[in-house]
């Protein structure tokens, strides 16, 4: 989904895409933990300036999982409102895989 943000000098506009590189990037900055395919593994929508995101990673084995899967959560939403504008509701991490 499309991002548009209106402002008094214009409209912003960010892409699917992009929305889902900046999730993949957060993500992948947490020690331990990387998107698995991220074209069909992370899903973002934004609506009225409200964000879901729903994602799977793959986690390196030693790793607490949830406590990666919490920090992914931090970063995806810092990302998103930090960067966007946006009010991130839910990021869903599912851990489809250890390594």
């Amino acid at each position: 989904m499309t991002l548009v943000l209106d402002g008094p000098h214009g409209a912003v506009t960010i892409p699917a895409p992009t929305l889902a590189s900046l999730v993949v990037q957060a993500t992948e900055s947490v020690h331990g933990v990387r998107i698995r395919r991220a074209r069909r593994h992370v899903d973002v929508t934004v609506d009225d300036g409200h964000a879901s995101v729903s994602l799977e990673v793959v986690a390196r084995y030693g790793e607490v999982l949830p406590e990666v899967a919490r920090t992914v959560q931090e970063e995806v939403t810092d990302a998103l409102t930090t960067m966007c504008g946006v009010i991130v509701d839910s990021v869903d991490v599912e851990v489809e895989e250890i390594e």
